[in-house]
């Protein structure tokens, strides 16, 4: 217990609240009051409204490892967290720290925290990994799954945007399903890595439907299903990042990343010159309010690069040149079906064709006026199969 005395007032300050006494005209009045938080750089909630903040563990018995975690409330003491729900009211504040290797381990081996009221999310995440050690830890490095699902399904969680996602180096999966299906998240965290790991942001903010702006995506290294599925469903998605700016992609780098955003209009810079298997495919599928598609300057194409990749776009109206000159197997297949919008088709200059690379291409483009010409000579087994499909 610490006790500051002054003329007239006496602050008893224990286990984190305070108790002030005023003596006035000889009586004493007892106050209680909430005291001044210590602030703590780590991970912080601050509770918009009453409710209680807790965590589940998912696994059998046998496997899940629970994290070691404590918490301290409104700058108290730290707590050893038994992970019995920890009740708030408005304007609480809950800070979390841990020693551990990471805090998911699995698909089938992971925590994730919960809340029964609205909250923000803010501090630095590290310090569930480092304790009150998280200064400058900026590698997830051999830490596969690390966050894995750690806020899934938290549809208390509002605010994401003060949190501290600053870890330069990544691991494979490390962000995998981190906000997925948190239905009130309006702002995102920065993700300032350019360097990306296997299916590090796959899932990410998967079904957040109440996102508006996603963040920035300086990377310019990628690997296999980095950006997959990384905004699919979130339909109140309206600004994409302006770019994208790698120039060399990766396997199903970009698959469905923002499929489903049916409020998304513009669409970001894609500079890509190298691609790779699928590495848009349904990119912007179910896009129904995109109306600008970026340029494409590839020319030389891979399997499947380009399939459905604005599929169902039913507000676009031009599409972007597709000045590439060798093809690959399915690369163009279904690109603009559905496109009930599209009024022109791009030129097509390949001479050299690959097994259905046209194939469904413009299926259901009723609007379409002006078919563009096909200079090949030589075909391959179903290159324009349904090419026209619907075309009336």
């Amino acid at each position: 217990m610490i006790k500051s005395l002054s003329k007239n007032i006496i602050d008893v300050k224990t286990f984190g609240l305070a108790v002030k006494t005023v003596k006035s005209y000889g009586q004493t009045v007892w106050e209680r009051v909430k005291p001044t938080p210590v602030e703590f750089g780590g991970l912080k909630f601050t509770a918009l409204e009453a409710g209680e903040i807790g965590m589940t563990h998912n696994g059998t018995n046998a496997t899940t490892t629970k994290p070691n975690l404590s918490y301290s409330k409104n700058g108290g003491e730290w707590v050893e967290w038994d992970y019995t729900n920890i009740p708030v009211v408005k304007d609480d504040v809950v800070y979390f720290k841990g020693i551990n290797d990471r805090i998911g381990r699995s698909l089938n081996d992971y925590s994730t925290f919960t809340s029964t009221g609205k909250i923000a999310s803010s501090g630095n995440i590290m310090s569930l990994l480092y304790g009150d050690d998280y200064e400058g830890k900026l590698s997830l490095s051999g830490k596969s799954y690390c966050f894995y699902s750690i806020f899934y399904s938290c549809t208390g969680l509002t605010n994401a945007q003060e949190l501290q996602l600053h870890s330069t180096t990544l691991s494979n999966y490390c962000y995998q399903y981190m906000f997925r299906n948190c239905t009130s998240l309006v702002n995102a965290p920065e993700l300032p890595a350019t360097e990306l790991k296997e299916s590090c942001y796959n899932c990410m903010f998967y079904g957040c439907t109440s996102l508006t702006t996603a963040p920035e995506l300086p990377a310019t290294i990628l690997a296999s299903s980095c950006y997959e599925h990384m905004f699919s469903d979130c339909t109140s998605l309206v600004n994409a990042p302006s770019v994208l700016p790698a120039t060399t992609l990766a396997e199903d780098c970009y698959y469905t990343m923002f499929s489903g955003c049916t409020s998304l209009v513009n669409a970001p810079e894609l500079p890509a010159t190298e691609l790779s298997i699928r590495c848009y495919y349904d990119m912007f599928y179910n896009c129904t309010s995109l109306v600008n598609a970026p340029a494409l300057p590839a020319t030389t194409l891979a399997d499947n690069c380009y399939s459905e990749m604005f599929r169902n776009c039913t507000s676009l109206t031009t599409a972007p040149a597709l000045p590439a000159t060798t093809l690959a197997d399915n690369c163009y297949s279904e690109m603009f079906d559905g496109c009930t919008s599209l009024n022109t088709a791009p030129a097509l200059p390949a001479t050299t064709l690959a097994v259905r690379c046209y194939q469904n291409m413009f299926s259901g483009c009723s609007k379409l006026v002006n078919a563009p010409a096909l200079p090949a000579t030589e075909l391959v087994n179903n290159c324009y199969l349904g090419m026209f499909n619907g075309c009336v």
